[in-house]
């Protein structure tokens, strides 16, 4: 089983900054995809940004620019850097990555548990 730990989220003034960090652990025998999600209070969950086992990124136009996705896949962690926050960007972010626990397994999508983000204005 392969379990996501999420960490990073806090309080932060618009315009600062935070860090994401997600980290796969449990038995993995490969990770492909990795990305983060965000749900906003009487939102839908969306798509933030996602990045491949070689290093493709794709990002929602909100936060181009200001945000910056990457990976150690060494570590099987990902990073989301959020640069300029602003008020909207207030949600619980989610990380998510598509993954083999066994070389016999196909892949199946995880989930973390979610890290709040808050930016006050």
């Amino acid at each position: 089983q392969v379990q996501l730990v999420e960490s990073g989220g806090g309080l932060v003034q618009a315009g600062g900054s935070l860090r994401l960090s997600c980290a796969a652990a449990g038995r993995i025998f490969s990770v492909n995809d990795m990305g983060w999600y965000r749900q906003a209070p009487g939102k839908q969950r969306e798509f933030v940004a996602d990045i491949s086992s070689a290093g493709r990124t794709n990002y929602a136009d909100s936060v181009k620019g200001r945000f910056t996705i990457s990976r150690d896949n060494a570590k099987n962690t990902v990073y989301l850097q959020m640069n300029s926050l602003k008020p909207e960007d207030t949600a619980v972010y989610y990380c998510n990555a598509e993954a083999r626990a066994r070389y016999y397994s196909g892949n199946n999508l995880y989930w973390g548990q979610g890290t709040q983000v808050t930016v006050s204005s």
